[in-house]
């Protein structure tokens, strides 16, 4: 009786060791939706932050792989400005984000993160560089012009105002190409 005893708790002690070595499932990672803008009406900060922050993110990542993929050496010396600027821009939303509490993503939004995956598979990287970079500028002049005009934070007013001169000769270079 007494070694049945001490072969069930002998068992039963292996038994919690090893369900603590058990792997436990990782919880869900966030569903990264897009925000919501509807016209007419003041874009809040975050809404802009996060809108903006991918934007750039976007335009850096997509620029970097234009380095190495672009075949049109305008295209290449257009990404390296893309990069640079991109990032000066990514720096003032940061620094002005962070006096409002907010700090922009480190993630691509689901539009962005399609458009780089579709970069990177494209078999003509060129013309599918450019067409994006256009599309994204062009949303980008738009979502800045907006926030500029009647954005609802004063301390983020100036950072799109500044933007909007710059991607607007982004999109003036690269309707030129």
């Amino acid at each position: 009786m007494c070694r049945l005893v001490s072969s069930a708790l002998t068992i039963g002690l292996c038994a919690v060791v090893l369900s603590g070595c058990a792997r436990k499932p990782e919880p869900p990672r966030p569903v990264t939706r897009p925000p919501v803008v509807i016209p007419g009406i003041p874009m809040p900060a975050p809404t802009y932050v996060s809108l903006a922050a991918s934007s750039d993110l976007y335009v850096i990542k997509a620029s970097q792989l234009a380095q190495t993929r672009a075949n049109d050496a305008r295209l290449r010396d257009f990404a390296r400005m893309e990069i640079s600027a991109h990032e000066g821009l990514g720096s003032q939303l940061s620094f002005a984000g962070r006096r409002l509490n907010l700090l922009p993503s480190a993630e691509l939004l689901p539009d962005h993160q399609r458009m780089l995956d579709t970069l990177k598979s494209t078999s003509d990287f060129d013309a599918t560089y450019r067409s994006q970079q256009i599309q994204v500028h062009e949303a980008a002049l738009k979502l800045h012009s907006d926030f500029a005009a009647r954005g609802q934070s004063p301390t983020l007013r100036p950072v799109a105002a500044n933007a909007v001169p710059i991607i607007r000769a982004h999109l003036a270079r690269l309707r030129g190409m």
